[in-house]
């Protein structure tokens, strides 16, 4: 299932364009048009603040191609022929993210390039910038198990957009990914410090040793914890979800 969805895309050339020209586009246009324009207080370079978010941020925005191609799958009756062969109930949602983490590499790889280009680095040596993309990976197996769990779910692939941008942008914009949680309204700032991606973005910043704006709130003081608590809780409930529903498809 995972070398049939890595076919897919390597005949898809389209889809290649796609994957990679999102994150280059996320760093440049956020990199110059925020990075020189902005300034966090006390959090030094705003471009270095800035984009360790914009890492998770796309990460974030790839559930819409995992939950696309599902639908498109399930709509086209490729689905129901799985069912009709043996093969492991688990099958569509293991090959399914192994393939997106194949991707979910390649994508980090090009936005870590573009990153350097325009000014930011990491500061705390490989190890720790090898695990700060280590979090950031794992949140986007967290995210792909939502995006195949709601391609399950929709009823065709038009609709995929009118459920996932609804879900990611508040996602973004109530988080840390361009402001710190600090210098929001206090009920605001609370519902963005326990965001998942401000738990990862933080995590990231601190591990690359980018600037930050750490805080005395629990999850400002715990990020690294819930960095790996969020993604674990959220892979526990939607992929179980996401078999379940995969079972029940045509009932």
């Amino acid at each position: 299932m995972t070398g049939r969805n890595m076919a897919h895309v390597v005949r898809s050339p389209e889809e290649i364009v796609i994957y990679f020209s999102l994150p280059i586009m996320f760093v440049l246009v956020f990199g110059y048009v925020f990075g020189s324009g902005m300034a966090v207080p006390g959090a030094g370079s705003y471009r270095e603040f800035l984009l360790p978010g914009v890492f998770v941020m796309t990460m974030l925005y790839g559930l819409g191609a995992t939950a696309s191609g599902v639908a498109m799958d399930v709509s086209r009756g490729v689905v129901d022929r799985f069912r009709s062969i043996p093969m492991a109930r688990s099958a569509l949602v293991s090959g399914r993210t192994g393939a997106d983490l194949i991707r979910a590499v390649l994508e980090m790889a090009t936005l870590v390039v573009c990153g350097l280009l325009v000014g930011w680095q990491w500061r705390n040596g490989l190890v720790d910038a090898v695990a700060a993309v280590g979090l950031i990976l794992l949140l986007r197996l967290a995210f792909t198990c939502l995006g195949i769990f709601l391609g399950l779910l929709v009823p065709n692939p038009d609709t995929v957009g009118v459920i996932v941008f609804p879900l990611a942008f508040p996602l973004t914009a109530l988080s840390n990914v361009f402001v710190a949680p600090e210098l929001m309204p206090d009920w605001l700032g609370a519902i963005a410090a326990w965001n998942p991606l401000s738990a990862t973005v933080a995590a990231a910043r601190e591990l690359f040793g980018n600037p930050g704006i750490g805080g005395d709130s629990w999850p400002a003081q715990h990020s690294t914890l819930l960095a790996v608590v969020w993604p674990l809780l959220l892979i526990a409930v939607f992929a179980p979800l996401a078999v379940r529903r995969y079972q029940r498809l045509g009932r």
